[in-house]
Order: structure tokens, then C-alpha cells, then sequence
């Protein structure tokens, strides 16, 4: 009796195992279609496009209205800024669990992440190209209504060789400590990224701030003619790039102390120093003609 137990419990397993294994086969035969054989990354679907799109418009709009003195116009500045920056936070962090935690990041994602950052820049670089071309249309050749020199008579101009100068020393060497940070994490030394990344951090506070105070004293304001709108818009938008630069490299340097990135691995810090490198540039020639050219 035992045995023919055994043999009808044997029976019995058999066919338990040979069904899981037909029904497994149906399944993998019913989605076969969703696998992929290709290396490319297929992206969730994602709210945070639309959140930035939103939050840029209310921050535009604010800055627009508060600069004409509409009622309100400060608070949506602000909660249009808030909502840039809490997008900037929540995308960022999606895209590190794709590239850390999910692997999502191939070769061949790489690839096109670069390519996109180049154009990026590419488009940055046409963006400050208006500004600089206002500012030589209007200085090249001035009208009548500024009375024929440039700057304007009537404009007394912030002198090249005090903040304009020190600035522009303290962000040369923010590209060099920075690039210092790249070659240290090619190298795996991580205490040197670390200490590199933090040197260009505080260099670039120290801009920001100075900055900031050159502002606040300049005898001048962005409604004082073409000048006062040349000046503030192109180190504005420039002061706004170096502000998230600031952030982007900050983000690395969280990212590097938690161990995400390897010395083959690490095109996030990348990115963040190819447009540090662009801001760099950029307030290069800011300084050579807006600061400099332009007060001779």
C-alpha cells in the first residue's frame, strides 16, 4: 500500500511540475512582444515636463509683473521659483534611480545624454548670442538719443577692475579646482574629488554673492535705457546660469560621497562641468566688452 502511494504521489508531482512549466511557457509565449533586444532606454511616463513648464511660466510672468510693479507680482516670482526648483529636485532624483539603481544607462543612452547636453549648450550659447548682439548694435554705432558715445553721457559705469576683475579671477579658478575634481575621479582618489568639488562650490557662493553686491551699489538700473537693460540681462541670465551650475555641482558632490559614480561611470558630473565650463566663457566675454571694452 505504501508504495502504491508513493508512485501516485509521484504521479501526482509529475504532473503538477508539467503544468506550471506548460502554463509558464503560455505565458512567455502570450508577451513575448514586450521584450526588447535593443540597448536604448524606453522612458516612464513622467509629470515633471509639464511641472517645469509650469513653473517657468509663473516665474517669467512674476519677474515681468513685479519689475512693473503689479500687485502680486512677487509672490508668483517666488512660488514660480519654488516650484522650478522642487521639479529640478524631483526629475533629478528620478533620473539617478534610472541611472544608479536600475542600470538603465547604457553605452548607448550615454551616447545620446552627451549628444543632448551639446546641443543644450549649443542653444544656451544662441540665447546669450541675442544679448550680445543688442549690446554691440547699440554700441557700435550709438544714436542721437544717447548722445552719440558710448556708454550714454548720462551713465556713470561700474568700474572694470574692482568686482568685474575679482569676479572673473575667482571663476577661472573655479573651472581650473574643477577640473582638478574630473581628473581626481578618473583617477579614483575620491578625497581629492571631494575637496576639489567643494573648493569650486564656495568659489562659485563667493561669485554669486559678489555679484549680488555689485548689484545692489551699481549707480545704475535696468530701466536707466539700452544700457541698464544690456547690462542686467546678459549678467543676470548669466548669474541665473552660474545659480544652477552651483546647484548641478552640488548635486555631484552628494552623488560622489554616496559612491554613484565610478571613474568610467559619472557623465551626471560631467555634464555639470562641460556647462560650468560654458558659464566660465561665457563670463569671459561678459567681461571683456560689457566691462571692460565698454568703459574705455
Amino acid at each position: 500500500m505504501n508504495i502504491l502511494h508513493n508512485l501516485i504521489n509521484i504521479n501526482s508531482s509529475k504532473k503538477n511540475k508539467s503544468g506550471k512549466v506548460s502554463n509558464t511557457l503560455l505565458l512567455k509565449e502570450q508577451f513575448k512582444y514586450l521584450k526588447t533586444t535593443h540597448s536604448y532606454h524606453l522612458v516612464d511616463p513622467s509629470p515633471w515636463p509639464i511641472f517645469a513648464s509650469f513653473g517657468a511660466f509663473m516665474l517669467t510672468s512674476g519677474v515681468v509683473l513685479y519689475m512693473h510693479k503689479f500687485i502680486g507680482g512677487w509672490n508668483l516670482l517666488i512660488t514660480g521659483f519654488l516650484i522650478v526648483l522642487y521639479t529640478m529636485y524631483t526629475w533629478w532624483r528620478d533620473i539617478v534611480r534610472e541611472a544608479t539603481f536600475e542600470d538603465t544607462h547604457t553605452v548607448t543612452v550615454q551616447k545620446g545624454l552627451r549628444l543632448g547636453m551639446i546641443l543644450f549648450i549649443v542653444s544656451e550659447i544662441m540665447f546669450f548670442f541675442a544679448f550680445f548682439w543688442a549690446f554691440f548694435h547699440s554700441s557700435i554705432a550709438p544714436t542721437y538719443n544717447l548722445g552719440g558715445v558710448w556708454p550714454p553721457k548720462a551713465i556713470s559705469t561700474i568700474s572694470t577692475y574692482t568686482v568685474p576683475l575679482t569676479n572673473t579671477f575667482i571663476l577661472l579658478t573655479s573651472g581650473a579646482s574643477v577640473t582638478w575634481a574630473h581628473h581626481a575621479l578618473l583617477s579614483r582618489a575620491k578625497k581629492h574629488t571631494l575637496v576639489a568639488l567643494l573648493f569650486t562650490l564656495v568659489l562659485a557662493t563667493i561669485f554669486t554673492c559678489l555679484q549680488g553686491f555689485e548689484y545692489v551699489n551699481a549707480p545704475f538700473t535696468i530701466s536707466d535705457g539700452i544700457y541698464g537693460s544690456c547690462f542686467y540681462m546678459a549678467t543676470g541670465f548669466h548669474g541665473f546660469h552660474v545659480f544652477v551650475g552651483t546647484i548641478a555641482l552640488l548635486v555631484s558632490f552628494i552623488r560622489i560621497v554616496l559612491n554613484h559614480f565610478t571613474n568610467r561611470h559619472h557623465f551626471g558630473f560631467e555634464s555639470a562641468i562641460w556647462y560650468w565650463h560654458f558659464v566660465d566663457v561665457v563670463w569671459l566675454f561678459l567681461f571683456i566688452n560689457v566691462y571692460w571694452w565698454s568703459n574705455k
